[in-house]
């Protein structure tokens, strides 16, 4: 059980890194910059959801506009990048971790978020280089090198630039890559097995089963992100519109059936998000304080919804557009439709179901082996042979009749508590997990032929602490991480609907967020390498590419096991981009609210109508054929 030394120490190091990254001052000066540019645009969130749908829809798109793809497909590109697995796992993470509580953070974020993607795109648009009609350029690096040139300081600007860029491919390799096809591995083997791969043996940080997964992540991406941006958005504009309306369908669907309880569930959302008490261990559930609640709801809020961190910018620089403003007005929709719809049903979906505090899978007897036992470092637990899965929990999960429910190398936890006088400032109580990796018991057969399953037993970690810990029931808990315990949720209402809903839509969502962030990671490269001039660019990028589609399967491998080594490893990514963005977008603000108020005096002189057509048919607007000329058509 084990980490081999590298790997423990490599994590350890990135935790202190992320409490740096992500500290309280970060957060407050993104939450107070949401506050600032939404009372600066007099609550310009409202007009996205009017105007900026306006938008969406072609009724001012242009064949002559500089740019490469239409407002839908430059939208659909940036929400393929948003609207993703932080939507199915991300908001499991902070629900599994922080309780109802995270919710109402998410929303907050969501809300504010608005007005930081309408800025951030504003002034990427602003100093947007179209000088390629085919692959224009933009982002924030552009907005501090050419800003900052203005000022008569262009090299300060360059190497600002480089250092968001930095900050971009590292998230681009977190967030944008590891948390996706790790989360796709997961889910699809927590219901698959792939044959003569789940033959092969499981290790701490060796998993044939998802590698062979990743493999195939990586030569999906692959084979789309080699067209450049055109290619993106258009896989982008037929698959977000898709994978959404059915992943929406899906949890109204189990919304409907917990009708009863959706009140109660909001209730605890509100109550816990205010701090009205702390949401005390239920089942699975280990508790989560008022300021652990909020922590988590921000950071998944703004790993999913990507405001603040710079990145969108760069899909929407690509927009067939002449006036900037309106391209932030667009851009103003994604965090209500990531966060406000699509993560808030995933929430519900996780609250009303009980996922998130369920009670235990299989339950030792009481005449069962199950006691803790010292260690030289801490406490294990020491166990006999493991009971089979309850009743409900088979029925749940799809056991057939006659099989104890387990697998070898299922992850699994038991709650125990220690030292109760002193409660842990993150949960607010004593509760801890002990994680725990279930292994075959096998027999050698009397003629000598293969060896049998006779039973299965817990391979269980250590709990470092001075206190001897109590186990708190006889229950073994199943770890369900990520995009895993949102397929549970919806599989605890209709049995099957999580495997075959979140399967394929863990699978799209993840294809389509990591494609966006291979482009973005590429405008990266174009930054920082422009000065290998043009004939050598092409093999800079293709170096990037490959090594990014080689770290979507390296990621699947199984070094990551747990909620808290995904979430470290995102944070990091997410961390770096808001550090390096949130200076730029307060030192640029002045031009693009300028440029806001500006634009919207004339909208409302109607000064634009005489540009507005009838948009052009739905179908013409998602290909992107209502922005080609008609020789193009």
């Amino acid at each position: 059980m084990d980490e081999p030394g590298f790997v423990e120490s490599l994590n350890e190091k990135i935790g202190i890194l992320n409490g740096v990254l992500f500290s309280d001052a970060v957060v407050y000066a993104l939450l107070a910059a949401g506050v600032l540019f939404t009372l600066w645009s007099g609550f310009g969130q409202f007009r996205a959801l009017t105007h900026g749908v306006a938008v969406v829809r072609g009724k001012y798109d242009s064949p002559d506009d500089p740019g490469a793809i239409n407002h839908f497909q430059a939208l659909s590109a940036a929400l393929s990048a948003t609207v993703g697995l932080g939507n199915i796992a991300g908001v499991a993470v902070a629900v599994g971790l922080g309780g109802p509580g995270a919710v109402f953070w998410m929303w907050i974020i969501g809300f504010l978020g608005m007005s930081l993607k309408m800025t951030e795109v504003t002034q990427s648009m602003l100093f947007r280089n179209t000088s390629d009609p085919d692959n224009p350029h933009g982002g924030p690096m552009f907005v501090v090198r050419d800003g900052l040139r203005a000022t008569g300081a262009p090299i300060l600007g360059w190497v600002f630039g480089g250092v968001f860029c930095v900050t971009l491919l590292i998230s681009a390799i977190t967030g944008g890559n590891m948390f996706q096809s790790w989360n796709v591995a997961e889910v699809t083997t927590q219901y698959f097995e792939l044959p003569i791969l789940a033959d092969v043996p499981k290790t701490a940080v060796f998993d044939a089963e998802k590698l062979g997964i990743g493999i195939v992540l990586a030569i999906t991406v692959a084979l789309v992100i080699v067209g450049g941006i055109k290619r993106i958005g258009a896989v982008a504009g037929k698959i977000v519109p898709l994978m959404c309306g059915l992943y929406l369908l899906a949890g109204l669907w189990v919304l409907i059936q917990n009708i009863g309880v959706i009140p109660d569930m909001l209730a605890l959302i509100v109550k816990h998000g205010l701090g009205l008490g702390n949401a005390d261990p239920q089942g699975a559930f280990i508790g989560g304080a008022f300021g652990y609640a909020l922590t988590w709801g921000i950071k998944r809020a703004l790993f999913s919804s990507e405001a603040g961190q710079g990145s969108a910018p760069i899909a929407h620089s690509a927009a067939k557009c002449d006036e900037p403003v309106r391209e932030g007005v667009v851009a103003g929709l994604e965090p209500f439709i990531d966060t406000i719809v699509v993560c808030t049903v995933t929430a519900l979906v996780i609250l009303s179901s009980g996922a998130w505090n369920r009670p235990a899978e299989a339950e030792f007897g009481v005449d069962a082996q199950l006691t803790i036992v010292a260690t030289e470092t801490g406490w294990t637990i020491d166990s006999g042979e493991l009971p089979e899965k309850t009743d409900e929990a088979k029925r749940i999960t799809g056991v057939p009749e006659g099989e104890p429910g387990w697998s070898e190398g299922d992850s699994v936890f038991a709650l125990i508590e220690s030292d109760p006088d002193n409660p842990q400032a993150d949960t607010g109580a004593s509760v801890y997990r002990l994680s725990g990796i279930v292994r075959e018991i096998t027999e050698e057969p009397a003629d000598g032929g293969e060896s049998i399953v006779v039973g299965y037993r817990v391979e269980w970690s250590e709990f470092e602490g001075a206190a001897e810990p109590v186990l708190l029931d006889r229950g073994v808990y199943v770890s369900y991480a990520g995009a895993g315990l949102t397929a549970h949720a919806f599989d605890r209402v209709t049995p099957g609907l999580g495997k075959v809903l979140v399967t394929v839509a863990a699978w799209l969502f993840a294809l389509s967020t990591m494609i966006s962030w291979s482009y973005y990671g590429e405008q990266g490269i174009h930054y920082l390498f422009g000065w290998i001039g043009d004939a050598a660019m092409p093999v800079a990028v293709l170096i990037y590419k490959l090594i990014y589609c080689f770290l979507i399967a390296l990621s699947c491998v199984g070094f990551i096991r747990t909620d808290e080594q995904l979430d470290m490893w995102t944070t990091l990514g997410l961390g770096v981009m808001l550090v390096a963005n949130i200076p730029i977008m307060i030192a640029f603000g002045t031009q693009a609210m300028g440029a806001y108020h500006e634009y919207m005096s004339k909208l409302g002189d109607g000064e634009f109508e005489s540009h507005a057509h009838t948009p052009a048919s739905i179908r013409e607007v998602v290909e992107g054929k209502d922005v080609e000329s008609t020789d193009d058509r």
